[in-house]
């Protein structure tokens, strides 16, 4: 003999709901009690964890009269729920909608009567030949550290030098960043990716 298949906890609940839907009428737990497992095949002692979880969802109303409880649930109510659902994630799509529509007209208007894409390519190569150079002259400064002390002051210096134009030119890439995020409230992120600046782009210790 095959044994028999048990309830999913899914289908109790539909099943219950069914006759909250059926009965439209109000209850309390211990008529439930009795009713579900005839009509619907619940189990008497699931029946209040059944009925708690519709309520905790919202789906099953409760209230207290003196010393009873009562449960209900009409077919209407789950139709408002879902009208109500679907009423806030139309207001959560259009809100999403209206904010990129907007970030990207910012970003439009950044663009317009400003050409800054010369400038910045020319910084950047700037920037990236300082930096090149300042990497060249540390590698002179380790071969030489050993040897003529003269040489090796002259190589701190000009790394010195390299190390303090390629902070200045940083420093004119941040002052022009921080410029279009006050003037047309831009986030960071979007300049860095419009712009090809990398992120990471930082002075020079």
């Amino acid at each position: 003999m095959s044994k028999r298949k048990g309830v999913s906890a899914d289908e109790k609940r539909n099943r219950m709901l069914q006759l909250f839907y059926e009965k439209k009428e109000f209850f309390q737990l211990k008529e439930l009690e009795k009713i579900a497992p005839r009509e619907k095949g619940i189990i008497a002692q699931s029946v209040k964890d059944v009925v708690q979880n519709l309520v905790d969802d919202g789906l099953v109303d409760t209230e207290k009269i003196g010393t009873s409880v009562y449960f209900w649930a009409f077919p209407s109510k789950a139709k408002h729920a879902k009208t109500r659902q679907l009423e806030t994630l139309t207001e959560k799509l259009e809100s999403a909608t209206k904010k990129l529509k907007t970030v990207k007209e910012n970003v439009d208007a950044a663009k317009v009567g400003r050409e800054p894409t010369d400038e910045r390519n020319e910084i950047l190569k700037k920037l990236a030949e300082l930096k090149t150079k300042e990497a060249d002259l540390l590698k002179e400064i380790q071969k030489y550290q050993d040897s003529d002390p003269e040489v090796l002051d002259k190589m701190k210096a000009q790394t010195e030098v390299a190390k303090e134009a390629a902070n200045r030119w940083t420093d004119n890439i941040f002052a022009v960043k921080s410029w279009c995020k006050n003037k047309f409230f831009i986030e960071e992120s979007v300049l860095d990716k419009q712009f090809e600046i990398d992120p990471e782009l930082d002075y020079i210790d």
